[in-house]
């Protein structure tokens, strides 16, 4: 049986902040699916749930760094529990970087969470490092000779994926890039502009105290600095729905009329069906068919459909989008999106754990899928019809070579223009968007769009 902890010491955030680090850390769950979750059951206040949700975040995202700077302050790690280094990463976090906790209320409670969730001398043993680590302060980053292991500790990015970037985008964007990755991430929503416009819609979220604005990039959105969107009536009216700036930029680039028939191969959970909908109509005969491979993620695109009004044009169907050639018929839809299945590397500023669960092999088997996909609907595409590839990653093995290699074999299909806004424009290279985290505070994103010669 396991050992009894007294409720103070695991009702307090910092414990229930191990827990979920510990859990994400076992591969248990992304950590933005686990916040929600572990807020609920541990029945956290706001404050304390902000504060929480900082501990997890701030700590998961440098945990490369915290490893680097706790290295010089234990002996023998391989003695060391996973969770007592879990612990004092967390609260070395805090001693380095929050400058609102008072050293000795971290120590003190660092120290009661090892002493009762392990015995008295690990508590001995956490007071001993975080008091040395009080004293001595963090190691220089200036004692790593190498420049790319440095820049690896300093963005807390694995090396390998670290000389990946910088292989691709250079050493200073790739330190800006991982720099930027420790930033906040904003909340953004779609306003459904059919319902209610951008300037009304501002204007009902400051009626409630949320602090929002128009996007930048894309004109259907809205970016909240202050405030809950998802608790908003707007939301529960099917007026506003949760969705990342640079993913609201798909369904416009498809360049829709009312009454196309449209395939969303990778559908779920929706968000851009449900965008691609409010630009058809049924009467004109307008559809959306939208693909998933899990019954549970059909059920979300249905339950999203409904609460954004779009149902009479969306419809759902369970088919792996590898076998969209085997059934349906040549030439069926006037335009096509593969939002691929892809390393998410885009969105290493909410998923940081994203970045430390990938490897390099990953890297040769999901072009492989991409492709595949790409392949089996491409053939349904009417003739002048478009097809938009987009992913979030910024792996060009996933982005642009799959698109060369795509275009290589078929000599039917050619790129045209991503119509986007002012403000990323500079983003399109060779008639290709990829969107960097840095650049403009949104997920990393890419968007290609392809027409089938007429």
């Amino acid at each position: 049986m396991g050992k009894k902890i007294p409720a103070r010491v695991k009702s307090s955030v910092r414990y229930v902040a191990l827990r979920t680090i510990e859990r994400v850390d076992n591969g248990g769950a992304y950590s933005n699916l686990l916040l929600n979750e572990m807020i609920n059951k541990s029945a956290l206040g706001e404050k304390d749930s902000r504060l929480f949700t900082e501990l997890v975040y701030g700590t998961i995202s440098r945990k490369l760094l915290l490893e680097y700077y706790l290295t010089p302050f234990i002996t023998n790690p391989k003695k060391v529990d996973s969770w007592v280094k879990n612990l004092l990463s967390l609260s070395i976090y805090q001693l380095v970087f929050l400058d609102k906790i008072p050293d000795h209320a971290i120590i003190n409670e660092a120290v009661e969470i090892g002493k009762h969730r392990g015995n008295v001398g690990i508590g001995k043993f956490v007071n001993g490092v975080l008091r040395a680590f009080q004293r001595e302060g963090a190691p220089s980053l200036e004692d790593i000779k190498d420049p790319v292991e440095r820049l690896s500790v300093e963005i807390s990015m694995p090396k390998w994926l670290t000389e990946k970037l910088i292989k691709q985008m250079g050493m200073d964007e790739t330190r800006k890039l991982g720099l930027s990755l420790f930033e906040k991430s904003h909340v953004s929503g779609r306003v459904d502009t059919r319902e209610i416009s951008i300037s009304d819609a501002l204007e009902e979220l400051q009626k409630d105290h949320i602090e929002a604005s128009a996007s930048q990039v894309s004109p259907y959105g809205v970016v909240a600095d202050k405030g809950f969107l998802a608790g908003h009536y707007l939301f529960a009216a099917g007026k506003l729905t949760i969705q990342d700036e640079s993913s609201m930029l798909v369904a416009p680039a498809m360049q829709i009329e009312k009454n196309h028939v449209v395939l969303d191969a990778c559908a779920a959970p929706g968000g851009k069906t449900t965008h691609i909908a409010t630009f058809l109509d049924a009467a004109q005969g307008g559809r959306v068919k939208s693909l998933d491979i899990h019954d549970h993620k059909i059920k979300l695109i249905k339950q999203n459909a409904e609460r954004l009004h779009v149902k009479e044009v969306v419809d759902t169907e369970k088919l792996d989008a590898r076998k969209v050639g085997e059934e349906f018929p040549a030439e069926y839809f006037d335009r096509i999106l593969v939002d691929a299945p892809c390393s998410g590397l885009g969105l290493m500023r909410r998923k940081p754990d994203v970045k430390y669960n990938k490897s390099a092999q990953d890297f040769e088997q999901l072009p492989k899928i991409q492709l595949e996909i790409l392949e089996s609907v491409a053939q349904t595409l009417k003739q002048c019809g478009i097809m938009v590839y987009s992913t979030c990653t910024i792996a060009e093995e996933e982005n642009q070579e799959v698109v060369a290699a795509f275009l290589e074999k078929h000599p039917e299909f050619k790129k045209i223009d991503v119509s986007v806004s002012e403000a990323v424009q500079p983003s399109v290279q060779d008639q290709m968007l990829t969107l960097y985290p840095h650049q403009l505070g949104t997920d990393g994103f890419f968007i290609c769009c392809m027409q089938k010669v007429c």
